[in-house]
């Protein structure tokens, strides 16, 4: 057995946020990580929400969280944190300044806490579920008691395709 407790367990026990803890096979040959993570817990693409690195245009790192089946519009994100410009960071330097891996970035328990931007659509859903910062560990719970506790922004974060 893996273990459950991650730094981003911690956090969002330490917000006092209800939430449950949901574990699946993680496929590390999987293209769209989040897609994969939506099918094998049976949850659609639209609530599960995948937490991605981007920096601004002052180098300021900021995250977006966004449903697993949508593309981030940076221009969207950009705009949400006031700013002019956003591109994705590298993986490695997301894998640095959060302390998790890719595939398992959680928006919680972040080693450099980053602001955070969570698309509007998260709303819609009854409960949403993130990264709980281990490949294969997800947490669940409701939008805006997540929001809450994690002083996110919610904004139209999607792309239009």
């Amino acid at each position: 057995m893996v273990a459950r407790v991650t730094p981003a367990v911690k956090a969002a026990e330490a917000a006092k946020l209800k939430f449950r803890l949901m574990e699946y096979e993680y496929d590390h040959d999987a293209e769209a990580k989040g897609m994969q993570a939506a099918e094998a817990i049976g949850l659609p693409p639209s609530q599960v929400f995948k937490t991605l690195v981007a920096v601004l245009e002052g180098g300021e790192m900021v995250c977006a969280a966004i449903p697993a089946d949508a593309h981030l519009s940076l221009k969207a994100l950009a705009h949400a944190a006031g700013a002019k410009h956003a591109e994705m960071a590298e993986p490695a330097k997301a894998e640095r300044a959060t302390g998790y891996v890719v595939g398992g970035i959680s928006p919680f328990g972040q080693k450099k806490r980053m602001r955070l931007f969570i698309d509007a659509s998260a709303l819609e859903q009854q409960e949403i579920v993130v990264s709980a910062g281990r490949r294969g560990l997800q947490i669940a719970a409701a939008p805006a008691d997540m929001a809450q506790a994690l002083k996110a922004t919610l904004c139209p974060l999607k792309a239009a395709v």
